[in-house]
């Protein structure tokens, strides 16, 4: 059931329709100063701006989350927007060649320098483009001398010295040919079609970064090396540096790397982006298999190109209180019984200098465009006429502002990413980069006084400009074309609307659980700094003070025993209580009570079906969690569970399966789910027909009685002390009654097989393009249930598999855009583990991707790896882990495990030298006990739509 509850969870993340665009993009430009110099707004003063004499820019911020650690970001003013006709797809193309051997670094030496420095290819070592910005990126491990110059080194190596060679342009064309492959979702179709509706004669409806694979086959190096010269210039160029340094040395350090760059040709011109059009009413459909259905109702206008000011800013935030009411109705709409729509919500974007646009839009099951088109176009008009009510704006400005107050208090424990990626933004936007402090004034001065009819106005103005243009994307054709969808958007246009009623006050109801308990026992783990805390009634609670991050503390309740109490031959309607648990409330409150009366307050809740557990999660402050852990405990003895969000996925669920069946990779998550369990149905992607059975009485009495009995186990981990800990747990979950024992497990619940090798790949089909193919090759391995060392082991294993298969399926070859290999270890089965390999590729090439894979596998047995490939792999996992280790995150993971197994602590401070300890010898050693060829599983998916012969 877990395959599928993540399969769940990844389409319900994905029904955020692509009218809810990227914030306005500035296109900068050239030695264009700081936005600070054109606006009242004071920036950062803890970040130095600074300009070279080359026109180069920097930011250099010092940040101490976590310690020892810095970003790097250099940015570059140019994407596909700056591509002439034959250059389409060249400036994504250029951002592989910069990867690709620079005057001082040969071939394929780039990413094994910074391997060896702990940096992981894709995590920490990446790049990115845009339509009108292009940036590196590289997460240092460390801020010593050779890490932060070598990684300065390798940035303007990548900027000013890139080769450009004719073979190795010939190599990556597959790889680009590959990535547009992967790329061809409904997804991308669905945007490209919006992008045609909402600006047609404008160069960003022409310029998809991935670009012309025309172009991308055939552009001679002299186009690359053009657009290079052009572009790639010290006058387009930022320089972002975030971390634990001295801010002098760091800058000294950027004067060395790039004060000599200088241009070698004269500057790019800036692109004609067009301007918008007058337009009337227009109405499209885009006919998509495998795409949620959607209806988005847009108005475009000019872009607003202010420089970003007190007063701009001030505007914005009227108009997004306006915007946040506008949704919350569309939101309560959409968890009503009977629903018009699954999802809904209206929007303010702009795209990159070239237009603005207001936006309402909704998700919907197939049959359902009439009521989801009239629910959003009525609501939003309600809104245009009767405006906000008191109450609603007065709950807007309570919740932002204490947004905002939360991040004023936990500024100082702001991430080095999460701060150089805010440099990047404010800088890519044009836009001032300030503390929360300045945003809290901005914001108080801004809503000082306001009233709803200046909100009334600023809301308005979204939904004014050319158009109405809609937009229906949808899996199957709409009957009567855009002419009816016209006519109904006309007719709802004529239906009267009313003002909004007042809601009822209300109060909280879960304030009193019965009298606080006392701890009966309080124990020290002084190696990992817990502490460990029993009740009477049998909750157990383990506590981490951190300082890692301010105001955040994280909360875990775990209970019953999850999975193992489920059948094994058929799929339990359980697997749907991730979606609908939270959103039925509790059982006094709805879900969008429950969010009115806390008004103001940082708590949430979250719940799964765990292997061995049913689980709710939740992150508070600390003012808040007494609050949270009330929360959670009305959730575990009083959850709503109410039948209209089970309803509702109920009926959503065909189009998943139909999104997820669109793309090899969905399609081989929901078919192989059970094959790779051998057949247990509590890992299986339950069937349209599955679901079609259920009700939602079913799912709530299965859910019930699995909370119902077994201890309670409490991690609380971040912002709090133990004795404040102990006060929110003992008057809340060690407040109830004492507990039954768990329930026994269902026969055979506790057993999971992986299923026997296959010489031959299994078959398995999705319904996407038929050039779209993907392979899979896994070998059992081991579990994490006792011991965690060798799973451990087994993951670095794969770690060296994965050089592997980047350097020979991806660099040498071409046969795939992504190849990666990875391995998992199950820590409730005994046993239950794997290593894998999987690749999108062609359909003509998967045999020979599986030869590649197996020859590696081969490789891997038969060889000794050398030290530097050992390095390369184990490097960045030590980095990486050391980051997690610094984070909550981690530990409350980590820490949930103490009760069930005694050797937690000792695992946890291992972890690093289990890795150190890893020998060459040991890698061959674990290739030739797991990679053992009659034991493979193999699975090949290719396309329905594709000929027979493939």
């Amino acid at each position: 059931m877990s395959n599928a509850r993540r399969l769940l969870l990844v389409a319900a993340s994905g029904l955020a329709l692509l009218a809810a665009m990227p914030a306005a993009a500035q296109t900068a430009q050239p030695s264009a100063p700081w936005a600070q110099a054109a606006s009242d707004i004071p920036a950062d003063s803890n970040v130095r701006f600074g300009i070279l004499p080359n026109g180069m820019r920097y930011a250099i911020l010092r940040n101490a989350t976590p310690p020892g650690q810095a970003s790097l970001r250099l940015r570059i003013a140019a994407g596909s927007l700056m591509e002439e006709e034959n250059q389409r797809g060249l400036a994504h193309f250029m951002e592989h060649m910069a990867f690709n051997g620079t005057t001082n670094i040969p071939e394929n030496e780039l990413l094994a320098i910074l391997e060896r420095l702990g940096l992981a290819f894709g995590a920490d070592t990446n790049a990115q483009t845009g339509f009108d910005q292009t940036f590196y990126q590289l997460d240092l491990p460390r801020t010593n001398d050779e890490t932060v110059d070598t990684g300065l080194r390798i940035m303007r190596e990548q900027v000013s010295e890139a080769l450009m060679a004719p073979d190795q342009i010939e190599a990556e064309r597959g790889v680009i040919q590959g990535e547009e492959r992967t790329r061809n979702s409904p997804g991308l179709r669905s945007l490209i079609a919006q992008l045609a509706l909402l600006a047609p004669g404008q160069r960003v409806s022409s310029r998809i970064p991935i670009g012309d694979m025309e172009v991308i086959r055939t552009a001679p190096r002299e186009r690359f090396v053009n657009f290079y010269n052009a572009y790639y210039r010290p006058s387009r160029a930022t320089m972002i540096a975030v971390g634990d340094f001295d801010v002098d040395q760091m800058e000294a350090k950027i004067r060395g790397a790039f004060e000599s760059w200088e241009p070698t040709a004269a500057d790019g011109p800036e692109p004609d982006l067009g301007r918008v059009a007058e337009r009337g009413a227009e109405t499209r459909i885009l006919v998509e298999p495998g795409v949620q259905s959607s209806i988005q109702i847009n108005w475009i206008q000019s872009p607003d190109l202010d420089p970003d000011t007190v007063a701009e800013r001030a505007s914005r935030i009227r108009r997004g209180l306006g915007l946040a009411v506008l949704n919350r109705r569309l939101g309560e709409l959409a968890r009503a019984d009977n629903p018009p729509f699954i999802s809904g919500s209206g929007s303010a974007s702009a795209w990159v200098d070239s237009f603005d646009v207001g936006t309402i839009s909704a998700n919907f099951n197939p049959g359902g465009l009439q009521r989801a088109l009239e629910a959003i176009e009525q609501e939003k008009r309600r809104l245009v006429e009767f405006g906000v009510t008191p109450s609603e704006l007065a709950r807007e400005i309570t919740d932002t502002r204490t947004a905002i107050q939360n991040a004023v208090a936990a500024a100082a424990t702001r991430t080095t990413t999460g701060l150089a990626a805010g440099l990047l933004n404010s800088i890519n936007e044009d836009r001032v980069f300030t503390t929360p402090q300045t945003n809290l004034d901005i914001f108080n001065a801004a809503v000082e006084g306001l009233t709803p009819a200046a909100v009334d106005t600023a809301v308005r103005a979204v939904f004014e400009g050319q158009g109405p243009l809609a937009l229906v994307v949808t899996p199957e054709p709409i009957e009567g074309g855009e002419a009816a969808v016209t006519a109904m958007l006309e007719a709802s246009q004529a239906v009267p609307v009313t003002p909004r009623a007042e809601q009822a006050a209300l109060e909280w109801p879960y304030a009193d659980f019965g009298a606080a308990a006392q701890p009966t026992s309080r124990s020290e783990i002084p190696e990992i700094g817990t502490t460990v805390v029993t009740f009477a009634n049998g909750t157990r609670l383990v506590v981490k003070p951190t300082d890692f991050r301010d105001e955040q503390i994280l909360v875990s309740v775990r209970t019953g025993i999850g999975e193992r109490g489920l059948p094994t031959d058929k799929p339990d309607v359980q697997s749907l209580a991730g979606f609908t648990f939270a959103a039925g409330g509790l059982g006094r409150l709805s879900a969008d009570e429950l969010a009115r009366v806390l008004s103001g307050r940082i708590y949430s809740a979250n719940f799964s079906v765990g292997g061995d557990a049913y689980q709710l999660n939740g992150a508070t402050r600390p003012q808040d969690l007494q609050l949270e852990m009330q929360v959670l405990t009305a959730y575990l003895t009083d959850p709503g569970l109410r039948p209209a969000p089970f309803e509702q996925i109920k009926a959503f669920f065909p189009q998943i399966l139909a999104q997820q069946m669109a793309t090899p990779g969905g399609a081989f998550a929901i078919q192989s789910s059970a094959l790779l369990a051998s057949g247990d149905a509590r890992q299986a992607f339950p069937s349209a027909a599955d679901i079609a059975g259920w009700t939602n009485d079913q799912m709530k009495a299965g859910v019930t009685a699995g909370l119902a009995s077994g201890p309670i186990e409490v991690v609380i981990v971040g912002d709090t002390t133990v004795d404040d800990a102990i006060a929110a747990v003992g008057s809340t979950l060690a407040a109830l009654p004492p507990r039954a024992p768990a329930p026994a497990a269902a026969p055979g619940a506790d057993i999971l097989r992986f299923p026997a090798g296959t010489p031959e790949p299994i078959r398995l089909t999705h319904t996407g393009p038929a050039e779209q193919a993907l392979g899979y090759v896994a070998w059992p391995t081991t579990d994490s249930v006792e011991d965690e060392t060798e799973a451990r082991r087994v993951n670095l294993l794969s770690a060296v598999m994965e050089l592997r298969v980047l350097a020979r399926i991806r660099e040498e070859l071409a046969l795939a855009y992504s190849p990666g290999s990875g391995s998992s270890a199950s820590d409730v089965y005994t046993g239950y583990g794997s290593i894998f390999v999987t690749a999108q590729t062609t359909p003509e090439n998967q045999a020979r991707l599986f030869t590649e894979i197996d020859a590696i596998a081969a490789s891997l047995r038969d060889t000794p790896i050398t030290e530097d490939e050992l390095t390369r792999a184990r490097a960045p996992q030590l980095e990486a882990l050391r980051r997690s280790q610094a984070g909550n995150e981690y530990w409350l993971g980590m820490l949930g495990e103490i009760s069930s197994r005694s050797n937690t602590p000792g695992e946890i401070t291992s972890h690093i030298a289990d890795l150190e300890a890893v020998t060459p010898a040991d890698i061959q050693a674990m290739a030739q006990r797991y990679l053992v060829p009659s034991k493979a599983w193999r699975a090949s998916v290719v396309s329905a739509n594709a000929p027979a012969a493939q």
